[in-house]
């Protein structure tokens, strides 16, 4: 191990595998811990029909039969061949008015992060900022290219920017550069917090007076109840977000399709200027050279059967994932109802949306203690250490209530609740 790279000797790159692993160590456990589609809203005809409605399109648009079958067998261009489609449903969801030139379809959202990293940390005193916990998937691809990561702690009711603030000002006085900050605004993985309008404007503020970009990735806005916040990029006027995208929770996961709207400006040294994504495509084209056609035309399919809006998409499936959070909140309530809880020290806050929730429990929580649940209670969850990039975590439970029927929730919920009971018990 010591003649391979640092980072895989780090814990946040087995926490994938590790999950996996123990789901199918224990496979009568109910488990709360992957932040997985429901199974019941996949119908295989589905994506057939879509790749059709996509190529159907793409003749309306003028192509030629070569044209059609070399956009869906040939590896096409690095950017992508849905870009158009991409922006389109941006402007009739999202508000958000950008050229189809400043977006880069990539291999899930999670390319976009590695290739946003690579490009914009140029050297050893740029710094990450990342609203804490976080998804473990920013935080691994800056490990693995050497980006140096400090975490902003949320607080019990989210991220605050004086927070961020506090912590850009610490690293400029160290010598450091803030470049960008990650933040995941609406039902984050894995607290399950939704960001408030002041906080959006005031870290957009922020962001201009410190010069630092943000990353926001927010995968379950469109998969959630209710009319959502604004987007960071769709009230952005000074350039300052990457929007990161994922059609992973809106359209299908196996799909693997992503994307980003980098349409900042790069000066080069002839005084010229181009968008920020012509130089992610250059990256991209060196790690996975393109997107499959073949998963860019049944998302773009589905986009086009809705007329680009995932909202009406997504419209059963947002109310099937919020009727879940609601059952999990009930069930919990009712296996540990608020006297009780107060008495054994747990709680857990209440989100509208999204996928996650967060327990507190005044026991120390880790993969020991999951294992443990898993084999003497059957259920199984995710410690909350996975997500904190520095300690922390320690008394955090992540629980995802996205790919359980109700009657699971039900059972799952009076299983963590004696889980939780037996193991205050014996403190």
């Amino acid at each position: 191990m010591e003649e391979l790279h640092g980072s895989l000797s780090e814990p946040v790159l087995d926490t994938m595998n590790f999950l996996n692993e123990i789901t199918h160590r224990y496979p009568d456990a109910i488990s709360f811990a992957p932040g997985r589609p429901y199974d019941g809203f996949f119908d295989s005809e589905q994506v057939f029909a879509c790749i059709r409605r996509y190529l159907d399109h793409l003749a309306e648009q003028g192509a030629s039969a070569q044209d059609v079958r070399t956009a869906l067998y040939q590896y096409g261009p690095t950017a992508g061949l849905i870009r158009g489609v991409i922006a389109d449903s941006l402007r009739a969801d999202e508000d958000t008015d950008v050229p189809a030139e400043s977006i880069v379809v990539t291999v899930g959202a999670q390319e976009a992060m590695f290739l946003v990293l690579r490009a914009l940390f140029a050297g050893p005193d740029d710094v990450l900022l990342v609203s804490s916990p976080c998804y473990v998937g920013i935080t691994g691809a800056a490990r693995l290219l050497d980006i140096a990561v400090r975490p902003v702690e949320e607080r019990e009711d989210g991220f605050d920017p004086s927070d961020l603030e506090s912590a850009v000002l610490a690293e400029l006085a160290q010598g450091r550069r803030p470049r960008a900050f990650y933040v995941v605004p609406d039902h984050s993985n894995p607290s399950g917090t939704t960001m408030g309008p002041e906080a959006r404007e005031k870290l957009l503020e922020l962001a201009e007076r410190y010069d630092f970009l943000v990353l926001e990735d927010s995968p379950y806005r469109q998969v959630s109840p209710g009319t959502p916040l604004p987007t960071l990029k769709s009230r952005d006027r000074s350039r300052r977000v990457v929007h990161l995208g994922s059609y992973s929770k809106t359209v299908f996961p196996g799909a693997r399709v992503g994307f980003v709207v980098a349409d900042q400006r790069v000066r080069d040294p002839a005084g010229g200027e181009h968008l920020l994504a012509d130089e992610l495509a250059k990256i991209k084209s060196m790690v996975t050279v393109n997107t499959s056609s073949l998963s860019q035309a049944a998302v773009a399919g589905a986009l086009l059967g809705a007329q680009g809006r995932l909202s009406q998409l997504n419209a059963e499936a947002a109310a099937h994932y919020g009727e879940a959070m609601r059952e999990m909140l009930r069930q919990l309530d009712a296996r540990l109802p608020a006297e009780r809880r107060e008495a054994l020290g747990v709680s857990w806050n209440e989100p509208t949306g999204g996928f996650f929730l967060t327990m507190r429990v005044p026991f120390r929580v880790d993969d020991a203690r999951l294992i443990t649940s898993a084999k003497d209670f059957g259920v199984l969850w995710t410690p909350l250490t996975h997500f904190h990039p520095g300690a922390g975590g320690h008394h955090g439970i992540r629980l995802s209530t996205s790919y359980l029927t109700r009657a699971e929730i039900e059972e799952g919920a009076a299983r963590l609740a004696r889980f939780v009971e037996a193991q205050c018990e014996a403190l």
